[in-house]
This record gives C-alpha cells, structure tokens and sequence, in this order.
C-alpha cells in the first residue's frame, strides 16, 4: 500500500469555493489561503447562529498505545460514510502542532484513504494559526518583563510570573530558562520556561470563545503575575489584550478544508489532551453543525482525557450535547494492553485480547455516565483474526453495546458504511439524556476526586502541599467554581504510563493546582507530564525532506 503522503499528493481535491457552495456558504463567506484552505468569515458565523443544528458525533478511543488505534483515520472515514449513506455530514478536527510533526508522531490528518487534504499544508504551517498564537503568547510575556523593566508600577513580583513563553516546536532545553541576562539593558534577571504552543491557555481560549469579543475577554481575565502583596496581576492591567486579540483576529475564524472524499472538514485549534483539554474549536463545531446534518468531530487521546473535557469543559461552555459517542478500538491495541509484547501482536491471541478488553469495558462505562447513545468501531487491521473480532463483538454486547468493524485506512469511506449505518440507526432510536459529570460549583478537591474515581476508576487523589496551597490560592481569588481539565499521561487510566488494561486500588498525586481564568477552568497537574516535550533519539524531522521540484516526502 502507497504511503500516506502518496496517497495524499494523488488527491483529486475540488477547489475549496466548491466545497463552501456544496455546503450552503456563499462566496464572499470564505476568505481564500490558495485553492484549497480558506477560512469562514466573521460575517458568514454571524449569519448562521440562528440556524438549527445537526447531530453532532464524538469519536474518541481507548488508551491509546504504541499498536495503534487510528481515532482520527475512524473519524475521517465515517464522516466519508455518511456522505455515501446519503447524509449530509462534515468533520471537526484539530490542527496538527509542529512538534509532533517533526518529533516523535510525524503528520497528524488522518491516515491511508480516511485522510484530509491538502495533507502537507494542514501538517505544517497551514493558515499560520499557530503562529499567531505563539506571537500573542509572547507579546504577553515580553509585556510583563518591559513593566518590570520600566519601573514596575504594578509591584508586579518577578518571583511568582506565572505567565510562560511558548513555541511550537519540541525543545527540552527550554524547559527551564534565565531570561535578563547580559546587563541592566536587558531587564532584570529572573528564571522563566518554555511550553509548546498548544499548552498555551491562549490556545484553550482561542477554542472555547464564541466570537472576536469574548476572545478577547477572554485574554484580559488570564492571571499573569501576583504582586509584592500577593494580589492577582492579570493580561488587562498590562494593556495588552486589545494587541494579542489583533494577532488572533484572523486565527480565530475556522478553517475549511476536504477529506480525499471531498467531504468539508474543519479544521481548526490543536490544544493537547494530555496537557490541555484537547478538542478543537467551539466556532468551528459549531459552524459544521449549522450547515450540516451530521458533524464527526474527535477529542485527543482516549475517553479518560479528550472525551471527558469535551463533555465536561467543551459542551458545558459551547452549549453542546453529543447525540453519539463512538469509540475506537483495535485489536492489536487490546492485545497490547492485555500484555502481549509489540512485536507478537501479529500472533492471533483470544486470550490477550479478552484480557485487554477490560481497558475498553472501562471506556464504555465512562461514557455511558454521561447518558449518550455508544457505538464501538473496531479498526480492523490485516492480521486480526475472526476469532478475536468476534471476541470484541461478544463482549460489547453482553455491556449492551453495539460494535462494527470500519476498515477507513484501506477503503476509505466504503469501509465505513456499516460503522456510519449504525451510528445513525442509535441517535435515531437512542436514549439521549446527556449530563454532566458534575457540577462545577462543587470543591476543586472534590471535581478532582470525582474524576479520578468515576472516569479513572482509582480510589481518589492525594494533593502534595504545593498543589493544596495553590487550591486555597484559588478558592481566596473566588475562582474555584469552574470546571477541572486534569493533565495525565494517555496511556494508561492511571497517572502511571505503564498500568495498562485496567488498573485498580490506585491513587492519583496531583503536584500542582493551575488556574487557567481566561480559558475558564482549572488545570490539575499529575504524574511526569511535561508541557514542553523533547525530541526522541530518532526524530521523524530526519525523514522528512523535500526536493528540487518542490516535492514533499517522509511527513508520515
């Protein structure tokens, strides 16, 4: 089989005007970046936020694991699906972070025919998004060290910043920084640290606000600084919200691009689920809905993180409720989490995968809480056997739940038409009840715990004398009642990467309490999560190349 990027460069994409019209949109409602990217108009959103919605669904996944689970290739494909069911549907996806790009993933659009297009555009610079975000984030800090510089009127206490640099590259050495360096010129000296763009809150913000607006209220109430006293310091006692907000003017507005179906996608906002709440914008789910009758849309990682703020931070601020959730799961994953070693998952194992399947049972629990109809889509890969497909099918429905094998990688959306035939069929005849998993005026010590109980299945969390004075901090500044996005590892439902399947009778530590007031909730920081990422002894940066003709080969 050809290589993603092969496949992709023989895409016979129609010119993105003919995708906007397809959907209802009108000329002068997109604004071009070349033939095939545009953005939607202020204008155009502006029109359609009194048009009724479709259905929306959320495709998430297990714990994801060095076998593969392909959730964005199922969300790519079933979007494909629906289209040749006779649906009208679209796909929301998040914008790739050049980190990962040249680290240790590679691109990030999906995978074989279930991809978006153009591939090698949406992988690296795109529409120049994460650029503005980088550049809004660091005008921010490069505004805090000037007011110190120039005399500090705000008493603002250079030991306790909080705001931190970014850049959208993985780079471990700028983990830890001295800024100020070299003389009085240069400022005063003070530690400082880099995080990957989409660890910014300008980025969480960017993909939870409503319009230009309230993105920029949004940044005004970021918590920078304290000062000398021990007060909050925020982005508007600097100023300098109306100028982040103007580096974003064009960010904001969401990006239209096509599946190599020609399905629409929406591409647009790429917070990490790990570290961030992991979903993309609220504008552009928001816009796929308004104009069409179904909208695929995917939260990072497994249903422990990306389905779980989505459900709790994405719908409760974007006024949403999922009228699905699909999750995905393969065989050779399950394996794996049942304890077969990578290079044996070829090996059929009904055994292993029966044993793993506890990781998936755990999902589905998960989900069924929030009260939303559930589909189980098996990604099918060549070396599953029948016996363990069966396997996965028996067991999804002694839970109640029904499962389809999709097969988007190898046949594009033709491989999806059971998957997006039952899907319809359990928001057609489905129970929706959705609710939240709590409320968010609850204790933060309690929304932690009950996250961790119910969603990971440990038995509560401990909170290290760092994080529990940083919850009274927040309690005293009257902003605890918001809802929680806690940073885990993705691999495992615990705080530990290597408790695969389905860990019990642990607990999780919570190291550090974050509040994110511009984005509107509070990050928990677990486990060795790192918000600045290195790259791995080999990155995918070295086979990534270009020649004379312009030509684009190893982005995946």
């Amino acid at each position: 089989m050809k290589t993603d990027i092969e496949i992709a460069q023989e895409a016979k994409m129609k010119p993105i005007l003919d995708i906007a019209k397809d959907l209802g949109l009108l000329e002068d409602d997109v604004e071009l970046y070349g033939k095939y990217k545009a953005k939607i108009s202020q204008d155009a959103l502006k029109r359609l936020e009194n048009k009724e919605e479709g259905k929306l669904i959320l495709v998430t996944a297990i714990n994801p694991t060095p076998a593969g689970e392909g959730k964005s290739t199922v969300t790519i494909g079933l979007g494909d699906a629906l289209n040749k069911i006779g649906k009208k549907a679209s796909i929301a996806l998040r914008e790739p972070s050049l980190g990962p790009v040249f680290g240790i993933k590679g691109g990030a659009a999906g995978g074989g025919y279930s991809q978006v297009v153009p591939m090698e555009d949406i992988n690296l610079h795109f529409t120049g998004d994460m650029h503005a975000i980088t550049a809004a984030n660091n005008l921010l800090s490069a505004a805090i060290d000037n007011h110190i510089h120039q005399g500090n009127k705000l008493c603002i206490d250079s030991r306790r910043i909080i705001w931190r640099r970014v850049m959208d590259m993985n780079d471990r050495a700028l983990r830890n920084v001295v800024v100020g360096l070299g003389g009085k010129a240069n400022g005063f000296v003070r530690e400082d640290s880099f995080m990957i763009t989409v660890a910014s809150e300008i980025m969480a913000i960017l993909c939870l606000s409503k319009d230009l607006m309230d993105l920029k209220s949004r940044i005004g109430d970021i918590l920078v600084a304290y000062d000398i006293n021990g007060e909050p310091i925020f982005a508007r006692d600097l100023k300098v919200q109306g100028a982040m907000t103007l580096l974003l003017k064009d960010a904001i507005k969401p990006n239209l691009v096509q599946t190599l179906e020609n399905t629409p996608a929406f591409v647009h906002g790429g917070p990490f689920a790990n570290i961030a709440h992991g979903c993309n914008s609220i504008l552009a789910t928001k816009c796929g809905l308004k104009l069409s009758d179904y909208l695929v849309t995917e939260a990072g990682f497994g249903a422990d993180l990306g389905a779980e703020k989505f459900l709790d931070i994405k719908c409760r601020f974007g006024n949403l409720a999922p009228s699905c959730v699909v999750i995905v799961a393969t065989v050779r994953a399950l394996k794996h989490h049942g304890g077969v070693a990578l290079d044996k998952l070829n090996i059929e194992n009904v055994e292993a995968t029966q044993k793993g399947f506890s990781n998936l049972e755990k999902q589905i629990e998960n989900i069924k809480k929030y009260k939303v109809p559930v589909v189980v889509a098996i990604n099918k890969f060549s070396s599953d056997t029948e016996k363990e497909i069966n396997c996965i099918k028996k067991k999804c429905r002694m839970l109640g739940v029904p499962a389809e094998e999709t097969e988007g990688f190898t046949k594009g959306g033709e491989g999806g038409i059971e998957l997006a035939k039952r899907v319809v069929k359990e928001i057609e005849n489905g129970e929706n009840q959705f609710k939240f998993l709590y409320d968010e005026k609850l204790p933060i010590i309690d929304k932690i715990n009950i996250i961790v109980k119910e969603i990971y299945g440990g038995d509560g969390a401990i909170f290290t004398k760092t994080a529990q004075n940083q919850i009274k901090e927040i309690e005293r500044l009257g902003h605890d009642k918001l809802p929680i996005c806690i940073a885990k590892t993705q691999y495992s439902l615990s705080d530990d990467p290597k408790l695969l399947g389905r860990p019990q009778g642990f607990k999780v530590t919570v190291k550090e309490v974050r509040l994110s007031n511009g984005a509107g909730f509070i990050v928990a920081l677990t486990g060795d999560i790192m918000t600045m990422p290195g790259l791995p002894k080999t990155p995918a940066a070295e086979n990534i190349d270009i020649d004379k003709n312009g030509k684009i080969t190893g982005l995946f």
